[in-house]
């Protein structure tokens, strides 16, 4: 079986480390003046070298160079033992694994026997914030006052899970995310080591795409290098179902340019054309991060081509900061959202409406004490909109018969409607396939027929009024809105079923309604 490039190409000795320097340097010297401590905390995010750091750590305090200042030496009995996994004395725990009381004191119980092969036996606990409490407790002595022939490795990705007590007992090392130049170089010497064909833009693309972690990078070359092609840019994306930085940049101009059309076009263009969605919303996000940071002064910080950055700086002074940050917090949802799988695109879609959506129209969290903590329910099939002041009785009574307000003419004006209301609400309505199916007195009932997840923001309140006030404008009276619900193809009303049992009986033997009719009332009460 092949290994994997992450794998073969580990840090053999301190200078292969990259990015972490000013951790390697503290932990060289402390080998190289024999004052290694006996419990270290490594902590920062995945991929960046904690526990490869812990394991080279491992060899220089266990290697036979006789010079501490070369060790590790990665030529001795020790140091290749260790490479090959088979050194007695380095033991590695996967905390996400063993995570109770009795696993940690076994541990304990064990620590007292001396080291069968080198000078220390070092214990290097993986996700160690995955210990349960008793176990942290159980552990907490043990690093207080360990033997002197035994080293702890704590590693961690959460360090605000770690107890105050444990963290008080270790030397702490941050690892930082690896900047994108540092990260390009070390795989431009993996696919010259390697023999791969590889464009430079290709590399620096993947090791955007890494977002710091180093053994990302490499592992998204080593699925490049799985094709049997030349790496370029156009395989990347292929492969790892990203959509081109046009069309990014292109969706944020629609934000922009609030034409709610054209940025759903892109997003649905994107998406057939192989984009991953979550993949997409999280480029969207970096991109709009990009334009924050250029906002707020902080241009210096992006790595990005010189000839972007005045696109960025166009881009970012035409935002209104709350309505950047808006959508960035809309589209990091979007990248996060498990529950729409169904319709992969749909949190794509509802994070860019909502982006286009005006602050005080922004759908607003469940109460916890209304919902008891619990999701928002499905909206009821009718909700109204806040009425109008009723007209008095003498108005009513002046009003010609001719003037009612009936669905033809609720109908003839709905285009006119749409085109009252904003681009994010009337995008909504489209999607909804919405239109007047009755009008009763002053108030007009609009049918629903698309997805319940997208029917929801409608229901908003502030939505509902505009909507409202829009059809009293055209309409050139005040009036009243219901949202309705309405069956989809297939479906049948619950209303019909609702009020004829036997109906509802048959529809649930697989009978089929075909025709209803009203249902007689007898006048002999």
């Amino acid at each position: 079986m092949t290994q994997a490039l992450y794998r073969k190409w580990r840090p053999r000795t301190w200078d292969d480390v990259v990015g972490q320097q000013h951790v390697i340097q503290t932990l060289r010297n402390a080998v190289a003046a024999e004052r290694v401590a006996h419990a270290y905390l490594f902590a920062g995010p995945r991929g960046t070298g904690k526990t490869t750091t812990a394991r080279l750590l491992a060899k220089a305090v266990n290697c036979l160079e006789p010079d501490p200042a070369q060790r590790p030496c990665d030529r001795c009995d020790h140091c290749e033992a260790i490479n090959a996994g088979r050194f007695m004395d380095l033991i590695e725990i996967d905390a996400a694994s063993n995570t109770s009381v009795d696993d940690i004191r076994e541990l304990r119980d064990k620590i007292a026997f001396a080291p069968s092969q080198g000078r220390y036996k070092v214990y290097i606990i993986d996700e160690v914030h995955m210990l349960s409490t008793a176990a942290f407790n159980a552990l907490l002595k043990t690093l207080e006052e360990p033997p002197s022939h035994a080293i702890f490795v704590l590693a961690t990705t959460e360090i605000h899970k770690i107890p105050a007590t444990v963290l008080s007992r270790c030397q702490r090392y941050e690892f930082r995310r690896i900047p994108v130049a540092e990260m390009t170089t070390y795989l431009q010497r993996i696919v010259e080591g390697e023999g791969l064909e590889a464009e430079p833009q290709a590399l620096q693309w993947l090791a955007r795409q890494a977002t710091g972690s180093l053994r990302d990078a490499i592992s998204l070359l080593d699925q490049m290098a799985s094709t049997g092609k030349p790496i370029t840019v156009g395989l990347a994306r292929e492969v790892l179902g990203t959509a081109e930085e046009q069309t990014v940049g292109a969706l944020v101009e629609a934000l922009l340019a609030r034409e709610s059309a054209r940025g759903l076009e892109l997003i649905h263009t994107a998406l057939d054309g192989g984009a991953d969605p979550r993949q997409l919303a999280r480029q969207v996000v970096a991109y709009l991060r990009q334009l924050l940071l250029t906002q707020t002064g902080n241009a210096d910080l992006l790595d990005v081509p010189p000839e972007a950055r005045p696109a960025l700086a166009q881009q970012a002074q035409a935002f209104d900061l709350p309505d950047l940050l808006r959508a960035i917090r809309a589209f990091t949802h979007a990248a996060a959202e498990a529950r729409a799988d169904w319709h992969p695109g749909l949190p794509l879609e509802m994070a860019f409406l909502e982006s286009l959506t005006p602050p005080e129209a922004a759908p607003q969290p469940p109460s916890a004490s209304s919902t008891g903590g619990a999701a928002e329910p499905e909206p009821s099939r009718q909700r109204p909109a806040p009425a109008p002041p009723a007209p008095s009785s003498r108005e009513t009574a002046a009003a010609p018969a001719a003037n009612a307000l009936t669905l033809e003419t609720v109908a003839s004006q709905w285009e006119n409607i749409l085109a009252a209301v904003d681009d994010g609400l009337r995008a909504l309505l489209k999607q909804q396939g919405a239109g007047p199916v009755a009008v009763s007195h002053h108030t007009v009932t609009i049918g629903l027929r698309g997805e319940p997840a997208t029917r929801g923001l409608l229901l908003q309140p502030a939505r509902q009024e505009a909507l409202r006030q829009a059809c009293a404008r055209v309409l050139g009276r005040p009036v009243a809105v219901v949202l309705k619900a309405m069956p989809g193809k297939g479906e049948i009303d619950p209303e019909v079923l609702a009020g004829h049992p036997l109906a509802r009986v048959a529809v649930e033997l697989g009978g089929k309604i075909v025709q209803t009719q009203p249902r007689k009332v007898s006048s002999s009460s």
